[in-house]
C-alpha cells in the first residue's frame, strides 16, 4: 500500500505535490493543536487534583490535633451560654433594641457538626446614627465568643447620616 501511495505521489506534478504536502502539514498541525489542548487540560486537572489530594492528606494527618483543639475550645465555652438559632435571633434583637436601633433580621443559616453547630443571621440596620450603631456593635462585642461578627458592611450617603449597616453575626452552639 505504501508503494502504491508513493507511486501515486511521485506521478503528480510539482505543484500538486506541494499542495498535497501542504494539506498533510495542515492536517498534522490541526491534530497537534487539538492534542496539545487536551494535554494541557489533562495536566491542569492532574495538578489541581494532586494539590487537592495533598491538602486532604494534610487535613487527615492533622486530624488528631484538630480534634484535640476543637475539644479544648469546647471545654472553654460554657454550654449554657451558647446560643441556638432561636436564642441568637432573640439575643441580637434584644441587644439592638438596647442600643436604640431597629434591626431587620433576615436570612438565617445553620451548619451542624459533631461537636458544634454554627448559626448565622443577617442583620440590616437602616437610618441609624453613628452613636447608636457603635453602641450596638459594643453590645455584640461584649457577648464574644458566644456571638461574633462575621461580616460588617457600612453604607453612608454623601451627607454622612443616616447610616445603613449590614452585618452577619454568628453563634456557636456546643452539642450536648
Amino acid at each position: 500500500m505504501i508503494r502504491t501511495l508513493r507511486a501515486l505521489f511521485l506521478a503528480r506534478l510539482f505543484r500538486e505535490k506541494l499542495l498535497l504536502v501542504a494539506f498533510a502539514v495542515l492536517g498534522v498541525v490541526m491534530w497537534f493543536s487539538g492534542f496539545s489542548t487536551r494535554v494541557g487540560t489533562f495536566w491542569r486537572e492532574q495538578r489541581s487534583t494532586s494539590i487537592s489530594l495533598a491538602e486532604q492528606k494534610q487535613w487527615l494527618a492533622n486530624r488528631t490535633a484538630i480534634d484535640a483543639s476543637a475539644q479544648k475550645a469546647a471545654a472553654r465555652l460554657d454550654a449554657a451560654q451558647t446560643l441556638d438559632a432561636t436564642r441568637l435571633y432573640a439575643e441580637v434583637d434584644k441587644l439592638a433594641r438596647a442600643a436604640g436601633v431597629t434591626p431587620g433580621l433576615g436570612e438565617q443559616r445553620d451548619v451542624t457538626g459533631d461537636q458544634f453547630s454554627v448559626h448565622s443571621l443577617q442583620v440590616t440596620i437602616t437610618k441609624v446614627d453613628w452613636e447608636a450603631l457603635k453602641k450596638f456593635y459594643l453590645n455584640l462585642q461584649a457577648r464574644s465568643p458566644y456571638i461574633s461578627i462575621e461580616q460588617f458592611t457600612l453604607n453612608a450617603p454623601p451627607s454622612g447620616t443616616p447610616l445603613t449597616a449590614v452585618l452577619r453575626v454568628s453563634s456557636v452552639e456546643v452539642a450536648k
